[in-house]
């Protein structure tokens, strides 16, 4: 099994800044792809930002310049910084990883259980 475990969400008012972290456990052999997604009320998730096993990146148009995610290739772990943050950018946002469990297998899509971020004043 493959857990990811998400923290740092909350309340911030607008044009603070919070920063999410996403922990990666269980039986992973190699992680391929590490990302942030998120979901506002009545809309469906989107994707926010995500880094591959290579370095690159692809981000949402909507956080260009204002979300910065960085990888700590030994522990797993995923780290969103939301900077200039929003009402709009107001989700729950979710950790994601494609990753496999033994050599050759099959890439598996896994998520965290999801953090509410609220930007309100």
């Amino acid at each position: 099994q493959v857990q990811l475990v998400e923290s740092g969400g909350g309340l911030v008012q607008p044009g603070g800044s919070l920063r999410l972290s996403c922990a990666a456990s269980g039986s992973i052999f190699s992680i391929y792809t590490m990302g942030w997604y998120r979901q506002a009320p009545g809309k469906q998730r989107e994707l926010v930002t995500m880094t591959t096993s290579s370095g690159s990146t692809n981000s949402a148009d909507s956080v260009k310049g204002r979300f910065i995610i960085s990888r700590d290739y030994g522990k797993n772990t995923v780290y969103l910084q939301m900077n200039r943050l929003k009402s709009e950018d107001t989700a729950v946002y979710y950790c994601n990883i494609k990753a496999t469990q033994i050599r050759g297998g099959i890439i598996g899509d896994y998520w965290g259980q999801g953090t509410q971020v609220t930007v309100s004043s």
